[in-house]
C-alpha cells in the first residue's frame, strides 16, 4: 500500500495507522501482529506501535496469551463512520422519509454514495427480510452491479466516471454477474434518461432494487436511494409499477429539506462578556 504523499504536507505516520484499521475486514475481524503487519504492507515493529497506540485510543482490542496475542477492532471505530455521516446531515434529514417508505412497502430503504468504483451506505432503515448479504451503515459494494451504484456512475461526467470504474473495487464481494463495459455504458445512459436506475439479481441471487438520485438545492446528486427487495416476494413489476413512483416521490421530499436545511444560515455567536 503506498505511504508517500505528493506534497511536503503528507504524514506518513497516519496514513501507516489508517493502513492498519483498513486491514481488518469480514474476512480477518481478528488477527496477530505477524498478519496485521503483512495485510497493511508494514515492518513488524512498525506494526506494533500503531497497534498499541489504536488500542491505548480505544480502536483495538487484544485477547489472548501475552506471546501469542490476537488483535481486533472495537466499535468505537465505527465513530469515525458516523462523523461523517453526521456531518453530512443526511441520515438526520432522510430518517423520518426513509421510515415512512418502508412502512408503505414492506421493503428495505437506503442511500448510498460513491467512493471510487464502489458505494457506501450512509442510511439505511430495514425490514427483516431472508437476504443473502449483510447491509448496514459503511457497508460497501462494487457501485456497477447495484441500483445505487448505476444512479450514482451515471451522474457522473465522462471523465470522472472513467477514472471510478478504472478505480478497484475495495469492497471485497464479487458480483454475481457483471456487465460487459458497452453493456454497462448504455444502460447509464437509459438511467441518466429516465431518473432511475433496476439492479436484478446482479449483485447476488435474490437481491432486486430499484434507486433514485438524491439531489441538493443546486439539483447536485448528492447520494442515491433505492428499495431493496428480495426476489422471491416481489416481481419487477411489483418494484417499478408499485415502489419506484413512491420512491421518486420521497426523494424530492429529502432533496427539499435537505435544500432548506442548507439554506437556513448558521451563525457562530461570541460569548458575551460578562
Amino acid at each position: 500500500m503506498p505511504r508517500k504523499g505528493t506534497t511536503p504536507d503528507f504524514i506518513e505516520a497516519l496514513a501507516r495507522g489508517l493502513d492498519v484499521i483498513t486491514a481488518f475486514s469480514a474476512d480477518r475481524h481478528e488477527m496477530s501482529l505477524s498478519q496485521v503487519a503483512e495485510v497493511a504492507g508494514l515492518a513488524r515493529p512498525t506494526a506494533r506501535r500503531i497497534l498499541l497506540t489504536l488500542q491505548e485510543l480505544g480502536y483495538v482490542r487484544a485477547s489472548g496469551d501475552p506471546g501469542a496475542l490476537r488483535y481486533a477492532l472495537t466499535p468505537r471505530v465505527l465513530d469515525l463512520g458516523v462523523a461523517y455521516v453526521c456531518s453530512t446531515g443526511l441520515w438526520e434529514v432522510a430518517r423520518p422519509h426513509m421510515e415512512r417508505l418502508v412502512a408503505r412497502t414492506g421493503e428495505s430503504c437506503s442511500a448510498a454514495r460513491l467512493d471510487g468504483g464502489d458505494i457506501v451506505y450512509v442510511a439505511r432503515v430495514a425490514v427483516p427480510k431472508i437476504v443473502t448479504l449483510a447491509v448496514q451503515i459503511g457497508t460497501r459494494f462494487p457501485a456497477p452491479a447495484t441500483s445505487l451504484g448505476k444512479v450514482l456512475l451515471a451522474a457522473l461526467g465522462p471523465r470522472e466516471l472513467a477514472a471510478a470504474l478504472g478505480e478497484p473495487s475495495r469492497a471485497g464481494v464479487v458480483p454475481a454477474r457483471s456487465l460487459p463495459d458497452e453493456r454497462l455504458a448504455a444502460e447509464l445512459r437509459e438511467v441518466r434518461a429516465r431518473g432511475w436506475a433496476l439492479a436484478d439479481e446482479e449483485l447476488a441471487p435474490g437481491i432486486r432494487s430499484v434507486s433514485v438520485p438524491l439531489r441538493d438545492g443546486e439539483g447536485r446528486v448528492i447520494a442515491a436511494l433505492n428499495v431493496n427487495a428480495h426476489a422471491a416476494e416481489t416481481s419487477v413489476e411489483r418494484l417499478v409499477g408499485h415502489h419506484l413512483p413512491l420512491l421518486l416521490r420521497t426523494a424530492g421530499e429529502i432533496g427539499a429539506d435537505f435544500a432548506r436545511l442548507a439554506a437556513v444560515p448558521h451563525v457562530t455567536l461570541a460569548p458575551s462578556a460578562t
